[in-house]
């Protein structure tokens, strides 16, 4: 199982990213919100998270392809997964559709915007209303992401940021509560080395400390 390509960018094409492993090249398929964000690091060293998967249907005559999809980061990876699970939307559909940051599409199905859904390349309104039902309940993690603070590329803090999401729900508050007091600490510009340390945060503040 390949899970990261970390190498020296070759090429970009308007679907893939050509990366130099000697005595290899990889062919890695990505979203266009990807493929944006590297065309000023051609000739770099650069990361993906990635994707192995095998494409093709044996049982219909195809021909199976072995494939590599790659991601800034672990968490539009998990999204992606999540987005390729609605009905009607496989691989390339999803790939071509991430224009943007995970966060803002993960907004649109949490406030079950299906007009602004189904602009995305590739999503219809139907496919927009299939989304907003099966994901709308999963998007809180995502959509609380604030990209200032957290890039793509600080995993350790966006996994602290969203732990004590989780923990906040368990403690009984709702997602949008949850949300509001972690975008209100992330706000304060503190940084926290982890999840206990960010909770202690909040409350401190809702006691005036």
């Amino acid at each position: 199982m390949i899970t990261r390509i970390t190498a020296v960018l070759q090429a970009l094409t308007e679907e893939t990213a050509l990366f130099a492993v000697p005595p290899f090249d990889y062919e890695v398929y990505i979203p266009e919100y990807t493929r944006r964000h590297l065309q000023t690091q051609i000739g770099q060293q650069v990361t993906l998270h990635t994707i192995y998967f095998i494409e093709g249907n044996p049982a219909q005559g195809g021909r199976m392809a072995p494939k590599l999809l790659g991601f800034l980061s672990p968490v539009e990876r998990e999204f992606f997964e999540l987005f390729c699970s609605v009905d009607g939307v496989g691989t390339k559909k999803a790939l071509r559709a991430m224009t943007q940051p995970v966060q803002d599409t993960a907004m649109l199905i949490e406030q079950q915007d299906a007009k602004g859904l189904s602009a995305l390349p590739g999503i219809g309104p139907a496919t927009a209303e299939r989304m907003i039902a099966k994901l709308r309940r999963k998007m809180a993690r995502f959509a609380l992401l604030v990209r200032r603070e957290f890039p793509a590329d600080a995993g350790d803090r966006v996994d602290v940021l969203r732990d004590a999401f989780d923990a906040l729900c368990v403690l009984g508050h709702s997602s949008a509560d949850a949300r509001k007091l972690i975008d209100q600490a992330v706000e304060t510009g503190k940084k926290f080395k982890d999840t206990e340390t960010l909770i202690q945060a909040i409350y401190m503040m809702q006691l005036g400390g």
